[in-house]
């Protein structure tokens, strides 16, 4: 069944809008008709099912037929925090971290990176990223799109990335402890994940993330890929909490 994400103010009663390309979509692309069965997940965290009863390319309308908390959420909010890694390796960071579960990607900079983005171009990026993030929550059935940030400093990263009642920084240096040790038995409310570039990160860098008080952790006897290490870490954080 389609799914599609709104805000909670789209909801009136039994009745739910779907409103721009959205709506062109579901007239257009899909050919919908009335009657047909679609799912809304709003950002209150709720999924519903739904029937269409009006359709427009500019708007739609559909009846409310039942709802329930959105099922695809992990009961862990992880943030994952990725040193802008080189060609287009970022979009498949974004599109698998929402598959398993992460609810923003904030990419960063950092002494090895060696992409450094073109300010001109961080807005436009950033929206094509939240794009795809849009169509992988889509697909995998998830109950929220998780949101892309613009990139940051390193400090700046730190500062956010602390907040979180569990911040992790993956580092395959000396002082690590492996990832499965560092996993409390009760769910933390939000964990922050943090991997680096090609190139990993720096001993100075490593210790100014143990400074600020982050956990630094072990992701195995193997150096994974950029690309690859976000994902394992994601993954290990599914299992312990979510299967």
């Amino acid at each position: 069944m389609p799914r599609f994400f709104t805000d909670e103010s789209a909801v009136s009663g039994n009745l739910v809008v779907i409103a721009g390309a959205d709506a062109h979509h579901v007239a257009r692309s899909l050919r919908m008709a009335v009657g047909d069965g679609i799912t809304v997940c709003t950002t209150a965290g709720r999924e519903l099912s739904c029937r269409l009863t009006r359709i427009r390319d500019d708007l739609c309308e559909a009846e409310i037929l039942s709802e329930r908390a959105a099922a695809g959420e992990s009961p862990v909010a992880i943030k994952l925090f990725v040193a802008y890694p080189k060609g287009d390796k970022l979009e498949t960071v974004v599109q698998k971290a929402t598959e398993l579960g992460a609810v923003s990607v904030t990419p960063f900079a950092s002494t090895f990176v060696v992409r450094k983005p073109r300010p001109e171009k961080i807005g436009s990026e950033t929206e094509r990223l939240n794009r795809i993030a849009e169509e992988a929550a889509k697909q995998c059935r998830r109950g929220a799109i998780p949101t892309v940030t613009p990139p940051l400093s390193f400090k700046e990263m730190l500062d956010e990335a602390k907040k979180t009642d569990l911040p992790l920084f993956c580092y395959e240096g000396e002082g690590t402890r492996p990832l499965p040790e560092l996993l409390p038995d009760v769910p933390p409310k939000s964990v922050s994940v943090i991997v680096g570039s090609e190139g990993g990160f720096s001993e100075e860098e490593a210790e100014a993330a143990k400074t600020a008080g982050f956990l630094l952790a072990g992701l195995g006897k193997r150096i994974l890929r950029c690309e690859t290490a976000p994902l394992f870490a994601l993954s290990c954080l599914a299992f312990r909490y979510e299967l």
